[in-house]
């Protein structure tokens, strides 16, 4: 449906880039010659068989263009993340995505961050239970945290920050958002500070789960831009 929220306009205003399509991942590269760090953004959950697919919503064009705009290399993945059973081939793809940007000559492979939104900010959880030494940023963006009962372990970000170590983490909070969402995350933050996670908060004290879609306002478009200004100064 053209009305569709997700296919609302990205709240930033950026010129939207023509990216490289390999296979389900899509490449911004910024217009410079040396080899660049990269942001790989994964999304949320999406019901099978989906149209368009998120790479080609109108957000994750806006992120890939706007990593590349401010030099880095914008990765946008099509991963299975389908319902609750899909999180292990989701993480595989998300896997696969970050090692293909790593091993494009176009990026420096020593300087990636990941950036997860929605739901898959349980999949944060394997890289923040052992982060390599390359990986110098996780960030998420109205996440959920914490998974149901009967969700694999694997995928529970709040027990996997205690082994992050220095890794920093931008979390971007919304205030409106689900009970049951800002409760995986309220209990993230508090491990998160229990063991001195580098965590960064972006509060969006009037936002809403999908705001940078959805609530086209100053304090979003601010709020973006701090995100994206920590991201980019990690990497």
């Amino acid at each position: 449906m053209a009305d569709a929220a997700h296919l609302k306009p990205f709240v930033l205003p950026v010129d939207v880039r023509v990216a490289e399509r390999r296979g389900p991942v899509d490449i911004y590269y910024p217009q410079v010659a040396e080899p660049r760090p990269a942001i790989v953004f994964a999304h949320g959950l999406v019901p099978p068989g989906a149209r368009p697919t998120p790479r080609d919503w109108p957000v994750y064009r806006g992120y890939g263009s706007v990593a590349a705009a401010r030099g880095a290399v914008g990765v946008v993945v099509d991963h299975r993340l389908h319902g609750l059973t899909g999180y292990p081939d989701a993480a595989d793809d998300l896997a696969a995505a970050v090692e293909l940007a790593r091993q494009d000559s176009r990026v420096d492979a020593e300087r990636v961050a990941i950036w997860a939104f929605s739901g898959a900010g349980l999949l944060l959880a394997d890289w923040l239970r052992a982060p390599p030494a390359w990986l110098r940023c996780v960030a998420a963006s109205y996440p959920i945290l914490g998974g149901p009962p009967g969700l694999d372990p694997r995928f529970q970000p709040a027990e996997a920050v205690a082994h992050a170590g220095a890794l920093p983490i931008v979390l971007t909070r919304v205030g409106r958002e689900h009970p049951q969402i800002a409760a995986t995350v309220e209990a993230f933050v508090s491990a998160a500070r229990a063991c001195d996670a580098r965590l960064e908060i972006v509060d969006v004290p009037h936002g809403q789960h999908g705001f940078d879609v959805l609530d086209h306002t100053d304090e979003s478009r601010a709020a973006v831009e701090r995100a994206l200004t920590a991201v980019t100064g990690h990497i």
